[in-house]
């Protein structure tokens, strides 16, 4: 699957997870898509139309492309299923004109999702700036090397993993930058999704030569388990929501994957938990037992 190919499939439902919560929060939100193939833009808006829930609130679509010859003709034929309050602007240009392109949309104080292909060069401060100002500002981001400190300058919430697709053409970074742990989870349940129903694999940047990770329903809890212990190890005793935040930004691995692993650390004694009874909800303050046994698959 093309770099393009996968962007579109998450950005489809990214707008599943985003639409709805950016629509409930404010009356108003922009979608930004720039730097992608001319099926991307299209594809959006037709994500868009779909997935309707816009009575009473205004959606602006920006597009940020090259103009292909087709690109107008394609936009307005999508841009014709949508309901009256979502409108769709085509600016000539790459990301760099995406500051601009805001301001003249009047997408200040209100939700912003941007969706940017920049495998041509990371996008400068203002552009990300920009997106950061919007309240939640979101982004969504495919590049060629990693992205994660220029993102953190501007984003509480980071999570990078390089995609390695299953026809051995050019891995590329794809990355989210937010300030929601739900929107980041949600980024994170696409990515396996997609990856899952394309054979890709995954694998953490910040670690090339780690084995990338297959994206099962049920993955192994012991490569999670590990980086688990070594959090702890580092940073000392995490409730279960930190170490869920852990996962999201700094592995390959969903929160969803944490509790699995955190079992078998409890099972293997490598962990103690406070309380030491009950669900192993969010609040429960997870510490490493230095005499623990060394967790096992």
């Amino acid at each position: 699957m093309s770099t393009d190919a996968v962007l579109r499939e998450l950005l489809s439902r990214q707008l599943d997870a985003w639409l709805p919560a950016a629509l409930h929060r404010s009356r108003r939100a922009t979608l930004v898509v720039a730097g992608a193939d001319a099926d991307t833009p299209e594809a959006a808006v037709r994500a868009v139309a779909a997935a309707g829930g816009l009575r009473g609130r205004r959606l602006t679509v920006l597009v940020l492309a090259d103009q292909a010859d087709d690109l107008p003709t394609r936009l307005g034929a999508a841009e014709a299923t949508l309901p009256a309050e979502a409108t769709v602007h085509l600016v000539p240009g790459d990301h760099t004109r995406l500051p601009v392109a805001l301001k003249a949309a009047g997408a200040a104080g209100a939700p912003v999702l941007a969706v940017l292909d920049a495998h041509r060069a990371t996008p400068a401060a203002d552009v990300l700036a920009s997106v950061a100002a919007g309240r939640p500002g979101e982004l969504l981001l495919t590049a060629r090397t990693p992205v994660r400190d220029t993102l953190a300058a501007r984003f509480p919430l980071v999570a990078e993993v390089e995609w390695v697709p299953s026809d051995a053409t050019e891995p590329r970074i794809v990355a989210f930058a937010t300030g929601s742990d739900r929107g980041l989870d949600a980024f994170k349940t696409a990515l396996w999704t997609v990856a899952r129903s394309t054979g890709a694999l995954l694998r953490d940047p910040a670690d090339p030569h780690a084995d990338p990770v297959t994206t099962t329903v049920d993955p192994d809890p012991a490569p999670l388990a590990e980086a688990l212990t070594a959090e702890l190890t580092r940073s000392g005793p995490r409730t279960v929501t930190e170490l869920r935040r852990h996962a999201l930004t700094a592995t390959v691995y969903r929160s969803a994957d944490v509790l699995p692993a955190l079992t078998g650390l409890l099972d293997a004694g490598t962990v103690r938990r406070d309380p030491p009874d009950g669900r192993l909800g969010g609040d429960v303050l997870i510490t490493l037992d230095p005499a623990g046994a060394t967790p096992t698959a």
